[in-house]
């Protein structure tokens, strides 16, 4: 399909606004989808960051008793 000028190309014989709307809300759509995900990913990496720093600091203080249980000999007499 040629066009003989930019300008009628622009408007696309009367179906202009109407294509170029959808690429603009296309494009528009993509990019807040990239920004909700990037946003996402970054919370997803900071809440396993702490998780993982909390699972750590459980182990550094389950290495350290807390209490202490002796056994004991029960009798069945």
């Amino acid at each position: 399909m040629a066009f003989e000028s930019f300008s009628a190309f622009i408007a696309m014989e009367g179906h202009g606004p109407y294509v170029w709307t959808c690429y603009g809300v296309f494009f528009v759509l993509m990019a807040g989808l990239m920004i909700w995900s990037q946003r996402r990913r970054s919370a997803t990496m900071d809440a396993c960051r702490r998780n993982y720093e909390r699972q750590a600091q459980g182990q550094q203080r389950a290495a350290r008793p807390t209490a202490t249980f002796t056994r004991v000999e029960v009798s069945q007499d």
